[in-house]
């Protein structure tokens, strides 16, 4: 069954997902971009704290392709024992250089996850190049959050696509970008090893809101239904 990632803001939300039973608890700020990251403080904080309980990823921000300041970034949020660091590919600059040096990273064991973006033109031939610098996975997400759900900004086609691209390099492969419940039915038989959710979980559905307990509760239900139907 594929598993449920939930990005939160503050410890009071990721105990809120630990206690829902969301799999994967993915930190970031929805209010400063894409991949806005949180404080060191409060990721280390919220690291502490739950930890144990489930496997956490951290955002490092919406970071232009310079190979030095990506690299940077991903060694200070990897260092606050995180399992998982996410980084995106954004439009623009070159990103075959920053997957290169960011090699360096995995090697001495940092866990790291590229986030390509739909609504920016993706690149799949960057796969093998996230497989050959070690990286733990690849996610497709997107980065205009207004623009709609990854459901709606690309083909089923070009999905799948990915799936199975990711996959059969052997990453961990999941798909996000303002997902919805009734996104789930079709999205779950592609086989993504995880979805990620924001603005579906949240009050009146507003990314940078509160994370509504009913709404969690629902969706995670949506997947444990569709996996046993």
């Amino acid at each position: 069954m594929a598993k449920m990632l939930a990005s939160v803001m503050s410890l009071d939300e990721a105990w809120l997902a630990v206690e829902t039973g969301v799999d994967i608890i993915d930190l970031k700020r929805p209010d400063r971009g894409a991949l806005g990251a949180l404080d060191i403080a409060t990721v280390k904080e919220i690291v502490a704290a739950i930890g144990p309980r489930r496997p956490i990823s951290a955002t490092i921000g919406d970071l232009p392709m310079e190979p030095g300041i990506i690299s940077n970034a991903v060694a200070a949020m990897a260092a606050t024992g995180v399992d998982y660091v996410k980084m995106g590919i954004f439009a623009g600059g070159e990103p075959l250089p920053a997957i290169e040096q960011l090699s360096v990273l995995t090697k001495q064991g940092v866990h790291l996850v590229a986030v390509l973006f739909a609504d920016q033109q993706p690149d799949w031939a960057l796969l093998p190049a996230l497989r050959t610098a070690h990286f733990k996975g690849a996610m497709l997400d997107t980065a205009g959050k207004g623009k709609g759900s990854l459901t709606g900004v690309l083909p089923d086609a070009e999905i799948k696509k990915f799936v199975a691209l990711t996959k059969g390099l052997g990453l961990l492969c999941g798909l996000a970008g303002s997902l919805r419940r009734q996104d789930v039915a079709g999205l779950l038989p592609m086989q993504p090893d995880f979805l990620g959710f924001r603005g579906a979980l949240c009050e009146a559905s507003i990314r940078t809101g509160r994370l509504d307990r009913d709404a969690i509760t629902q969706l995670r239900q949506a997947i444990i239904d569709f996996d046993h139907s």
